[in-house]
């Protein structure tokens, strides 16, 4: 189900505009336009859109019209023609009272500059937006505590911005986006201002509440890594088009242009695969809540010629790695309690890449188990598929 629908959406920039999207669509190019008319194209007939519960990566170079276009969304920025429907109702038609109340009901936004009130503590900020929409100051206080507590800042709330690092600052402003409770988060670089290991906390702590979260997100960024990351879909935009719309491996595997190939040049799959992607079934597991034991363990090895096995607990719960020749020792000492026999071993998440898996898995001796974060078995990474993975050439 789309959320929202975008249709022959321009931007033009200076007066007389409309000669600008008519010019467009005869075809002149931006630049042309700007040398004839002085016309700047910020969006040049925009056409897409978004699923429902869905994270959409609009990205591009400088000047490419991405912050443009986010913009034109909610009307901050008036587009100069076509729609914007969101669940179906077109806000290009909408009066200032209409339009405020959307704005109210269904968005939210995050900046990359922060813009929290310096005079202000982080609850306070925190409760700027309902403040705005007159909600009595109980309930403001209550929906902005439980939105930093979902960022992760439960007992920072009587802190000041300037006792804050930026990447905690940057996390004040979106509880601030989350406690007015939007159907749609509009995100423009939130974190390109952040160094890279503040950065990538923030990214997955947003892919962390987006699992929590009933939203749809829009998301602006220069940055591919961010945008593979992140985003379910891509749009990437050059000179207020969008050239470009599609998933990550439509987007790696097929580039319809140059542009888009040269953005796309320098990813290869050790930032592309997941253990997600790549792990695999077990042959066979040891059940200890089903009582297998030793015998067990080696007529499993046995079958399935493998030298060692994993041992799980009740509903798939990981509980290590079951050696051949640890498992003959016990039998022949008539050893009956399995979980004697169960190792302490590395373990990897479904969103571990090619290099962090490699970390993992070059000194074992056995494939590395994948679990969730309930610590249930979801698969095996086999050492050989990472090597691969490694070695291969880029994708594109």
């Amino acid at each position: 189900m789309s959320k929202i629908e975008v249709k022959n959406l321009y931007k033009i920039f200076g007066k007389n505009s409309q000669k600008g999207v008519k010019l467009l669509n005869e075809g002149y190019s931006k630049e042309k336009v700007l040398k004839e008319t002085g016309l700047t194209a910020g969006v040049n007939n925009v056409s897409f859109e978004i699923k429902s519960k869905e994270i959409f990566v609009i990205m591009g170079l400088s000047g490419s019209g991405k912050s443009t276009l986010l913009r034109c969304l909610n009307r901050l920025i008036e587009p100069t023609a076509g729609e914007v429907r969101v669940d179906g109702r077109d806000l290009t038609t909408l009066d200032k009272n209409e339009l405020r109340q959307i704005r109210r009901e269904k968005f939210g936004m995050v900046f990359q500059n922060f813009g929290l009130f310096p005079h202000r503590t982080i609850l306070e900020n925190t409760e700027f937006g309902l403040e705005v929409q007159n909600v009595d100051e109980v309930e403001r206080r209550e929906k902005s505590k439980e939105a930093l507590a979902q960022v992760g800042l439960a007992g920072w709330e009587d802190k000041y911005p300037d006792e804050l690092s930026g990447g905690m600052q940057q996390r004040v402003g979106l509880a601030r986006a989350l406690a007015v409770d939007p159907d749609i988060l509009l995100m423009d670089e939130p974190f390109s201002a952040l160094d890279p290991l503040i950065k990538r906390d923030m990214q997955n702590k947003l892919l962390d509440l987006f699992e929590e979260m009933d939203k749809t997100i829009i998301f602006i960024t220069h940055d591919l890594d961010e945008a593979l990351k992140l985003g379910d879909r891509i749009a990437i935009m050059k000179d207020g088009e969008v050239v470009q719309i599609g998933t990550h491996e439509e987007i790696l595997t097929n580039a319809k242009n140059a542009y888009v190939r040269e953005f796309v040049k320098d990813v290869n799959r050790s930032r592309l695969l997941t253990a997600a992607d790549v792990m695999v079934d077990p042959l066979d597991l040891v059940y200890t809540n089903h009582q297998d034991g030793p015998r067990a363990a080696m007529r499993k090895m046995e079958h399935n010629q493998i030298s060692s096995i994993f041992a799980v607990g009740k509903n798939r719960e990981f509980q290590g790695l079951i050696r051949m020749e640890e498992t003959l020792e016990a039998i022949e000492d008539k050893e009956e309690d399995i979980l004697e026999l169960v190792n302490e071993i590395p373990t990897a998440s479904p969103e571990d890449n090619m290099d962090d898996l490699f970390a993992k898995i070059a000194d074992l001796d056995c494939p590395l188990p994948v679990v969730d974060e309930s610590n249930k078995l979801l698969g095996l990474i086999v050492k050989s598929t990472v090597l691969a993975n490694l070695a291969g050439e880029d994708i594109v």
